[in-house]
């Protein structure tokens, strides 16, 4: 059988939109805390989310497994393949040599990018760069290895137009509260990789029940984000380590930008202008700074005051 059918995060990935509110609570917890969650019995695992026992009882029966202690099992050895990463990772650098090792990295991204070039859905890309130029307000949504993903979208976007709302939080109630306004006439963009985050899913169901506009950047048809989501914009992200590769990601977000300046050039250069304007008045950078809008550099600034100025 399929390797995914024994996984436990997969399994609760797959059945998470048909669940009810309790087995979702139940759900995101052991997503986001399955370090702690290994090692409770199903009475300390119901008290820790807030339900009763029998309900963590039925949510193990709901995912396929005779009974908790199965289930338990299967999280332990959810929990056990995670950190064995590093182990997988000498198997496969343990050997090399630095140079190598960066050859092989870079190599991997590069194959990366191409999967992402031949699987992007050209129609999604498109659909999305609409949906943010015509959302009234745009919610960012990205946690843990992809917060600075979220972080970079940001300020390009807040660049291109205004209403943009990085969701910062470490808590799915401090998430609902940054969101409480959204509607119809708005957008959000969920960004999660493998681990998914079940913080970013919940949030995305929350904006659909709203009815607002959901873009969702994330790996594969497979993944969990793409439940609520209207338009999925597929990037790979895999690699034997540690380290989470975000190179293809980070490319679509870059197309996203780029194909958002062009579809409003005027906007966006008044923008630009505008801030170019408030720096000088404000005196935020020296003219030794690059001037990106008449693409020229601005290197007249003395880098020694005095009788020796350069």
């Amino acid at each position: 059988m399929d390797h995914q059918e024994y996984d436990i995060i997969t399994r609760m990935n797959e059945k998470y939109i048909k669940m009810s509110k309790g087995h979702k609570a139940i759900a995101a917890y052991i997503s986001d805390n399955y370090d702690q969650a290994v090692f409770m019995t199903a009475a300390k695992l119901g008290e820790t989310v807030g339900v009763s026992e029998s309900t963590v009882v039925r949510f193990a029966t709901g995912l396929g497994y005779a009974g908790y202690p199965e289930f338990q099992k299967a999280l332990e050895a959810w929990v056990k393949n995670k950190l064995n990463s590093v182990q997988k990772m000498d198997a496969k650098y343990g050997k090399s040599t630095q140079s190598e090792i960066l050859n092989s990295v870079l190599t991997s991204d590069i194959e990366k990018i191409q999967d992402t070039i031949v699987n992007l859905d050209a129609a999604a890309f498109e659909a999305a760069v609409d949906i943010i130029l015509e959302a009234e307000t745009v919610y960012l949504v990205g946690v843990r290895s992809c917060e600075p993903l979220a972080d970079f979208l940001h300020f390009y976007l807040n660049m291109i137009r205004g209403n943009v709302v990085l969701i910062k939080t470490t808590s799915v109630t401090e998430m609902f509260e940054q969101m409480i306004r959204i509607g119809a006439n708005d957008a959000i963009i969920g960004i999660s990789f493998p681990r998914y985050s079940m913080r970013t899913l919940k949030a995305m169901e929350f904006a659909n029940d709203r009815n607002a506009k959901v873009i969702t950047i994330t790996d594969s048809i497979h993944s969990p984000m793409n439940l609520y989501s209207s338009c999925n914009l597929l990037a790979r992200s895999d690699m034997v380590s540690i380290v989470d590769s975000l190179v293809a990601p980070l490319s679509v977000i870059n197309a996203l930008v780029v194909a958002l300046c062009l579809k409003q050039p005027d906007a966006v250069k008044k923008n630009l202008e505008t801030l170019e304007e408030v720096w000088n008045n404000y005196q935020v950078y020296l003219n030794d700074e690059i001037n990106f809008i008449d693409e020229e550099p601005m290197l007249n600034y003395p880098l020694v005051k005095g009788e020796d100025e350069i």
